[in-house]
């Protein structure tokens, strides 16, 4: 199931997403009564998709990034993979929605694209044991760990150079039935592949990511995991539109514009 959060008339609500393009007149959305962290009814109310706009399918308390966690991409940027698992955390703040702009930092000069299987979490949970994980996940969608990569290198901390606001672009929704364990997912800049993986060749798998950051700290419904990013990463400029697609989910596209 495809569970999308729009705006429409300024009033923000979740619908499940129904069709496709091929569908004839397009893929529409279902309202639904109440949020999808709990039980709840189709109302019956449909909306063409492309009468609303698309947000974030979530706004996360705190979104959870795992680095280094495909071993072509710690080569690519000449890191050895870690012992455990490289945690970090991006603010609510960072979070932006398909179609929205992603402001260049004026700190950076070298801003990558990182495409990302993105995990929602979907009932508050602590030291998660691995044969529960698949329990407290909701679904999944589409991320961009946009990352300043100059910024990243010459400072202790990645706070800056991977929260900055508009770094974690999420959707275009999330699908609830899908199994993450070898799905496709690519990034295109401009139309042209920069990116191409499969999310089983991640070194640790979503239930040892869960497991590991469960240990430290309570995840909450909404909460955001990304699982990190295959090789290919590479620079942003602005005019760019980047395109993160996965298999079995949809494409996420935004376009970086000078920050204002």
């Amino acid at each position: 199931m495809r569970i999308a959060r729009f705006s429409i008339d300024g009033n923000v609500a979740f619908g499940v997403v129904e069709g496709d393009a091929s569908t004839e007149g397009g893929p529409v959305l279902d309202i639904i009564k109440g949020h999808p962290f709990a039980e709840f009814e189709r109302s019956g109310h449909r909306i063409p998709l492309d009468k609303v706009r698309l947000l974030p399918p979530v706004l996360p308390n705190k979104v959870v990034a795992i680095g280094r966690n495909y071993a072509e991409h710690a080569a690519e940027l000449g890191n050895e993979l870690p012992d455990a698992p490289v945690t970090f955390l991006k603010p609510s703040t960072a979070v932006i929605g398909p179609g929205d702009a992603i402001p260049y930092p004026s700190f950076s000069q070298e801003v990558h694209h990182e495409a990302e299987l993105a995990v929602v979490i979907g009932r508050m949970c602590r030291e998660v044991p691995r044969e529960r994980v698949r329990d407290v996940i909701l679904g999944y969608t589409c991320a961009n760990d946009v990352t300043a990569r100059d910024a990243q290198k010459r400072e202790q901390q990645w706070a800056r150079a991977k929260g900055f606001d508009g770094s974690c672009p999420l959707g275009p929704w999330m699908e609830t039935e899908l199994d993450p364990s070898d799905l496709g997912i690519m990034c295109t800049v401009n139309g042209e592949q920069r990116q191409l993986g499969r999310t089983s060749d991640m070194v640790r798998s979503i239930e040892d990511l869960i497991v590991h950051i469960t240990e430290a700290m309570t995840l909450l419904p909404g909460d955001v995991v990304l699982t990190g990013t295959p090789a290919g990463v590479g620079p942003l400029n602005v005019g760019d539109e980047v395109a993160v697609t996965i298999e079995g989910i949809g494409t996420l596209t935004n376009k970086v514009i000078k920050r204002g």
